[in-house]
Order: C-alpha cells, then sequence, then structure tokens
C-alpha cells in the first residue's frame, strides 16, 4: 500500500518521506544533542540514514501507515519528522501504534512537535479511526515527557526498555462508540 498522506496545520506541512529526504536525515540524526534520550548513538554514516529512510518506506508498504517528514509552509525546509507507525519492537508483549517525533536542533522550541503531534493524533482518530495511540519516553527526557502531556496523551505506566525507565502513554479515540 503506497502512503500519500498530507496533513496540514497552520505553519507545518506532513508529507510522506521521500528518498530525497535522506540528506535531510542525515543532518538530523547525526547531531549527539538530538540523541541524548534515544540511546546516545547518532548516525554516522549516510547508509545509516538510507536504512532509516528504507524502514519508514517499508512501514507504508507494510501497513499502510508510517512517519510522515515535517516541512515548514513559509520555507519549504523539512525540519524532522511526526506521525504514526506500527510498532512492533519496543514492548516485547504487544504491538500497538505509535506517536513520535524527532526534530533539526535549530526549530526546537517553536511548538512544532506539539503542533505535528496533535494534526497526528487527529488524522489517527478521524482519519484511520484507530482505537487507541500510545507513545513511550524516557522518564529524564522532561521535553518529550511534556509535549506527550500537552497532546492529551495519559501516562499509565513506567518499563524498562534498554536498561532505561520510560514513561508509558496512551490516549484512547473518543469517537468510538462502546457496545
Amino acid at each position: 500500500m503506497e502512503v500519500n498522506t498530507i496533513i496540514e496545520t497552520e505553519r507545518l506541512i506532513l508529507r510522506p518521506v521521500k528518498e530525497t529526504d535522506i540528506d535531510d536525515f542525515f543532518e538530523l540524526d547525526s547531531n549527539p544533542n538530538v540523541y541524548v534520550y534515544l540511546g546516545r548513538k547518532p548516525v554516522t554514516t549516510i547508509k545509516q540514514s538510507e536504512e532509516m529512510v528504507a524502514g519508514i518506506l517499508q512501514q507504508y508498504k507494510e501497513f499502510g501507515i508510517g512517519r510522515l517528514a515535517i516541512v515548514k509552509k513559509d520555507t519549504n525546509d523539512f525540519i524532522g519528522w511526526s506521525g504514526l507507525k506500527y510498532e512492533q519492537n519496543l514492548r516485547a508483549d504487544f504491538n500497538y501504534y505509535d506517536i513520535g517525533y524527532r526534530l533539526k536542533e535549530q526549530f526546537w522550541g517553536n511548538g512544532y512537535a506539539t503542533e505535528a503531534a496533535l494534526a497526528s493524533i487527529d488524522y489517527g482518530f478521524n482519519g484511520l479511526d484507530l482505537k487507541e495511540i500510545c507513545a513511550a519516553a524516557e522518564i529524564e527526557h522532561k521535553v518529550s515527557n511534556a509535549i506527550l502531556n500537552k497532546i492529551g496523551m495519559q501516562k499509565t505506566e513506567t518499563f524498562i526498555y534498554n536498561n532505561k525507565l520510560l514513561n508509558w502513554y496512551t490516549i484512547r479515540n473518543l469517537n468510538e462508540t462502546s457496545l
């Protein structure tokens, strides 16, 4: 299945990731500051970014969903990615739809991650009719935890992944009718 979703917000366009985004992915993911709460292992080669983009394109084919590139409307700059993903690795006991975001450092602190995440949740519930969207963030990642709270997610538990304690968040589709 091909993903051709375009989501527009006041300041952003979320569009499918393309192979031409590889250099932007490398710029984003080679920054050590971006990886402080992602295992502290930024990418070091363009091949790693190629593999990351290929993984997103594979998600599109397998599940009809995946992370979307974030582009600023006023400049057309690629500033990062956001969106939903069918997650099969983080929680060993179940798969789920995950909300995520990652921005180039120069775009931090402008509310872009929150804006993109809110639009992604809206799309997940109203465009895809998902019942629940989940997320995880290292307990010490204050900004990511604040964003997840701001977009209406509820912290329901903590768990350990790669020897790190993470908060677990969920949000349910309020449009869903109960039987």
